[in-house]
Order: structure tokens, then C-alpha cells, then sequence
């Protein structure tokens, strides 16, 4: 994922903004140590207009508790793991924000196993918006405040015929999907870049044209590192 950003300032202002239903929420779940992992809370804020970017702030956690160690096969730890496709994260993303998803990344992080989705808003703004990987319920969401965005993203965006869901559909036969992303960095012109993960934790690196759908098989994605393992080092 491309776009990161620290929520803490953000999280904030939703407890500002939210008044006391909000601070009820949290105090609800700071005091519910004992809670069942993925439960919602019974007091949540009031829901915002869509787009608007106030953070959702719940319980924060995964329903899928699992340690980011870097250790090997960690990627094919979280392809078996994960309950939600690439698909339903988009489509859980857009529900929460209406727009268009442009990068999704299956990720271990503080909250557990997640869906880390990057939205560009009808709104104009881009979205963070982190996921369960174990039911799609929303765990945060937030603007990302930087105005240094790159303009030939945003039209790649707005003009693709194949979106995020459709790449991640392509891609499924190759593997679990456990990336997608609307990259321009490297050829000047847009593509997906789907990665997946096999059952023998084989990872294929696929470029999906975002106006034809047509597919490119890329090398796998740091196969030459994984090979040469200790070699280097």
C-alpha cells in the first residue's frame, strides 16, 4: 500500500466531533477488557455521511488475532488465514466510502489480520480504510490529508474500465489474492498489479490492464531473493 498515514490525529477529532455518543463507545471499549474478539460495541457513534472521512473508531481488532514475525511463509500464513476475498474487502471498502478502490493489501498488523484498502472518494479525497480480513467489518477509517497526490493517479482512477474487484476476479485462478494495486510508478501507464499466494505458498505477480482486462504474467514477486535466501546475507 502506497498511502499511510497516522491515525492517531484523525481518531481524535472523530472523539471531538462525536460528542458523547462517541466517548461512550470508547469508554465502552477501553473498560471492556474481557470482550469477545470482533464484537461490536452496543454503543456506537452515529453513523457519518458517507465519504466524509470522520474515523470509525470500534474496537479496533481483527476477529483474526496473528503476529506479523517476517518470518518465511508469512504470506501464505495470511492467504490461508483470511476469510474475506479481495473482492468482498473492495466491496466492503466502497459500502463504507463510495468511490474507487485503488489499492487493497492483505496485511498483519497491531489489530490483527486485515484488509488495508485505499479508496479514492466521490468526494475527491482519499481513503484509509482498514478492514477485518476475518468478517469485512470496518476497524478505522480516515482522510489522508497529504495534497501531494499525483493528479495521472487520480484520472488512471476514474477512467479504468476494470476496477480493483474485477483485477482481483482475473487474478483468483493464479491463487489467493493477497494484493492489488493501481500502479503508474514505473511505465507511465496505469496497470494492476495483482499478487497471489498458492496453497504451496508460490507467489505470482500478475498486471491486469485497467482498460482491456487483458493479463500479464510478471516473475514472481521477490522469487529471486526468496531463492537465494542466506546467499546474499
Amino acid at each position: 500500500m502506497k498511502r499511510h498515514l497516522v491515525i492517531a490525529t484523525a481518531a481524535a477529532a472523530a472523539l471531538i466531533a462525536g460528542g458523547t455518543v462517541t466517548a461512550a463507545a470508547v469508554s465502552s471499549d477501553a473498560g471492556s477488557a474481557n470482550a469477545a474478539p470482533g464484537k461490536q460495541l452496543s454503543a456506537q457513534p452515529a453513523a457519518p455521511d458517507a465519504g466524509s472521512g470522520t474515523a470509525q473508531v470500534q474496537d479496533g481488532r481483527s476477529s483474526i488475532r496473528m503476529q506479523d514475525d517476517d518470518a518465511n511463509g508469512q504470506d501464505l500464513r495470511e492467504a490461508n488465514a483470511a476469510k474475506v476475498t479481495a473482492p468482498d474487502a473492495a466491496a466492503a471498502a466502497l459500502k463504507a466510502v463510495p468511490g474507487t478502490v485503488t489499492g487493497l493489501d492483505l496485511d498483519t498488523d497491531r489489530p490483527g489480520l486485515v484488509w488495508e484498502a485505499d479508496v479514492l472518494g466521490k468526494d475527491g479525497k482519499w481513503h484509509e480504510i482498514t478492514l477485518d480480513a476475518g468478517n469485512g467489518r470496518v476497524l478505522n477509517q480516515h482522510v489522508d490529508q497529504d495534497e501531494d497526490d499525483d493528479a495521472q493517479e487520480r484520472a488512471a482512477a476514474r477512467n479504468a474500465r476494470t476496477d480493483a474487484a474485477a483485477a482481483a476476479r482475473t487474478a483468483a485462478p493464479h491463487g489467493t489474492v493477497t494484493s492489488v494495486d493501481l500502479d503508474d510508478d514505473d511505465r507511465g501507464k496505469a496497470v494492476w498489479e495483482v499478487e497471489t499466494t498458492t496453497k504451496t505458498g508460490k507467489e505470482h505477480k500478475l498486471l491486469i490492464d485497467p482498460q482491456s482486462g487483458n493479463v500479464t504474467t510478471a516473475p514472481a514477486h521477490d522469487s529471486d531473493d526468496d531463492d537465494n535466501d542466506g546467499a546474499d546475507d
